[in-house]
């Protein structure tokens, strides 16, 4: 009976321990259970309270994206030329100078040559309908008129010169309409061009650490990072500060030539000129071939050909001068990519997109290169785009 009790108690022992570790154990799940909901909704909430703060940041930055916009754009075309004043005059100084400098031989020339592209073009405009009204083109209206007559023939009718006018009409009427918005909100577009201009500096002044910044958001090794970001400046010059400047060089030839050989609105031209040099295989001859057929229908055989030798020879010639030494060996985007982000910066961020555009896909295209191993860009040996 003794032995009995006592084997009775140590199983009521046994089972008293056990059901203690199970109700132990429930209660450790439960308090797991109840410490992975709290988490979750910290993260979320976190998350949350992050978003918002996000959006409230885009709402406070969005009135000046535009002016912020041009002011990153410039600081990135000029982020080489910063670091070599750095080391001679030290940030501040290096980008007050740089500042001062996009000031005086970069915004008030642009600002000038704006005012005279809107005013030229308004007048090229109207020169157009004009001598569309009069007839002035020679034998190629009476070339067109014969073309248009066997069109006919077939049941199409195109009205050449009503196209031409319609269009002049309606670029005359846009150029109008944008130069009395800029006047009537010059006070709205000094700001932004301060805005731009301050910006620039503190771009200029903090770029450094604004790019270590950038590289703590991306998910590779230090090394990996480092020629991600080298490899993409390489191309953005490459790719967006050549073709700038070849542009450049290339619209102001055709401008003076359209000048030289006595045709108005050379300015408007050869900023049109300079636009279109920014589009590889397209360049500058939609202008420059329709002007010089005009002079060659009109009897100046001289000044046409002296338009061919200028805007053609030339501009070709410069072309194949200027981009080899710009290159350096450098590899650039090829015309293709160049052509799709000019034009699709354009239709995303306007005006900026010229610039922008090329510039967020040379970033993309060189994060892609270094990351894949292969390569998006053309070799210096095959990037002439004419």
């Amino acid at each position: 009976m003794g032995s009995c009790s006592a084997r009775n108690r140590r199983e009521r022992t046994v089972e008293s321990l056990y059901d203690c570790k199970s109700e132990a154990k429930r209660k450790g799940s439960r308090s797991a259970v109840a410490q992975n909901a709290e988490n979750r909704f910290s993260n979320v909430l976190f998350y949350g309270v992050v978003l918002c703060l996000a959006y409230l940041v885009f709402l406070i930055f969005q009135p000046f994206l535009v002016p912020l916009g041009w002011a990153a754009v410039f600081g990135v075309i000029l982020y080489s030329l910063n670091k070599r004043f750095e080391r001679k005059y030290g940030p501040t100084q290096a980008a007050a100078l740089i500042t001062l400098g996009v000031t005086l031989v970069l915004i008030i020339p642009v600002l000038l040559l704006g005012a005279m592209f809107v005013r030229e073009g308004i007048t090229a405009a109207e020169n157009i309908q004009t001598a569309m009204e009069g007839g002035g083109y020679g034998w190629f209206s009476h070339a067109w008129g014969w073309l248009a007559t066997h069109i006919a023939a077939g049941g199409i009718t195109v009205d050449l010169p009503g196209l031409v006018r319609q269009g002049a009409s309606q670029a005359g009427e846009y150029l109008a309409t944008g130069l009395g918005r800029v006047i009537r909100n010059i006070v709205v577009f000094l700001f932004e061009l301060f805005v731009m201009l301050f910006a620039l500096f503190y771009f200029l002044r903090d770029g450094d650490s604004i790019v270590d910044r950038f590289r703590l958001f991306l998910p590779f090794e230090e090394k990996m990072t480092e020629r991600m970001l080298t490899e993409a400046r390489e191309l953005i010059f490459a790719s967006v500060t050549t073709s700038l400047v070849i542009a450049a060089v290339q619209g102001t030839i055709c401008g003076a030539a359209f000048g030289i050989v006595g045709l108005g609105s050379a300015i408007f031209w050869g900023v049109v000129m300079g636009f279109l040099s920014l589009l590889p295989v397209l360049g500058a001859w939609p202008v420059w071939i329709p002007a010089t057929i005009w002079l060659f229908s009109t009897g100046h055989l001289i000044r046409g050909i002296t338009l061919i030798v200028i805007c053609g020879a030339l501009g070709a010639t410069i072309d194949n001068i200027l981009r080899p030494v710009l290159l350096g060996g450098r590899a650039s985007l090829n015309g293709l990519l160049v052509f799709i982000s000019v034009l699709g910066g354009i239709a995303v961020f306007g005006v900026l997109g010229v610039v922008l555009g090329p510039i967020v896909v040379a970033t993309t295209v060189g994060i892609l290169d270094v990351y894949s191993g292969k390569s998006m860009t053309e070799s210096p040996a095959n990037n002439s785009v004419p």
